[in-house]
């Protein structure tokens, strides 16, 4: 065999091998429950107390739902009295589980002696970072986001240092007991650069890398960190835009997510959301950086706000 026929059986083998680990994984995705089997009681073997950010509402309510279902008590802190509080009748109605409320706005600075105060005799099994805001509701070029200076400071306020806060804040009670598992929710758009998300996805590419290295520190502690990555997911956040096979309501996400707790360091959560998550990695990049593609999804995003506005007025 010449130098020729062994690059190109070489480079055969490999092409094999990628596509063969990449079914591997999409089995995997799709029988959570053979591959990633969690006891009955995996929850409740962490401690007594799950804490979720942004828990008032959406994505954070339902995993603070989720979490007592499965015989967690639950602390949800949000900055909205109102919400928390018909959350919290909800979930402890629901599950007979105690329901902790915390107000905390996550863009101000001076919350979290407060937070760590109220969090420090609590054994907590279970830390989920949901909270996190856009820039804005339609997206846009970075120097087009109105109030920009005002944006960038919350933003990063509340994307970016509230989760290491609350990491600070839970992680020695964990590293003590050597045991509990923290879920940092990310983003699809964090997959690749994405015009027009650009400050957003750069919150939940922080959000990523942090998790990722912070689990290689504590992984022989006993202790789980993993990044929750989702795509379309209706909530108010993404304006409660229709569900269908790319968009989970919250309840459907969470629920499915759930199972791949102990996938690894990072999840997409959902069968779908995963070959969504291989179909943008094969795009070219200059495809997907193009003006073209930006004035569609600037396009789409309107249509859809648009909708939205629509179904809100009719109801």
């Amino acid at each position: 065999m010449d130098s020729v026929e062994l690059f190109l059986v070489s480079v055969g083998a490999l092409v094999t091998l990628f596509y063969a680990m990449k079914l591997v994984g999409l089995l995997k995705m799709l029988f959570p429950k053979t591959w990633y089997p969690l006891p009955k009681s995996f929850f409740t073997s962490l401690g007594e107390w799950a804490v979720i950010t942004g828990g008032s509402d959406g994505i954070g309510k339902v995993y603070a739902l989720e979490l007592a279902k499965r015989g967690l008590d639950v602390v949800i802190i949000s900055r909205s009295v109102e919400k928390l509080e018909r959350a919290a009748k909800e979930i402890g109605d629901s599950t007979g589980r105690k329901v902790k409320v915390m107000t905390a706005d996550f863009t101000e600075d001076d919350i979290y002696e407060r937070i760590e105060r109220n969090l420090q005799d609590l054994n907590v099994a279970v830390l989920v970072n949901n909270v996190g805001v856009l820039p804005c509701r339609i997206p846009c070029k970075f120097l087009d986001t109105k109030d920009l200076e005002q944006k960038i400071t919350k933003l990063i306020n509340c994307n970016v240092k509230g989760l290491v806060k609350m990491c600070k804040i839970v992680l020695p009670g964990m590293q003590k007991r050597g045991k509990g598992l923290i879920l940092n929710i990310s983003s699809g758009v964090a997959y690749i650069p994405c015009p027009l998300y650009t400050m957003y996805g750069a919150t939940k590419t922080f959000v990523e890398r942090f998790s990722r290295g912070l689990q290689a520190e504590y992984r022989s502690k006993g202790i789980i960190i993993q990044t929750v990555t989702p795509f379309g997911v209706s909530t108010a956040m993404t304006g409660y835009q229709k569900p269908n096979m790319i968009t989970f309501t919250a309840e459907d996400f969470v629920r499915t997510s759930l199972n791949y707790v102990a996938a690894g360091d990072r999840t997409h959560g959902t069968v779908s959301h995963q070959i969504l998550g291989w179909i943008i990695q094969a795009i070219p990049i200059q495809i997907l950086h193009s003006e073209v593609m930006q004035e569609r999804l600037l396009e789409y995003m309107n249509q859809r706000v648009n909708a939205s506005l629509n179904r809100s007025c009719a109801d």
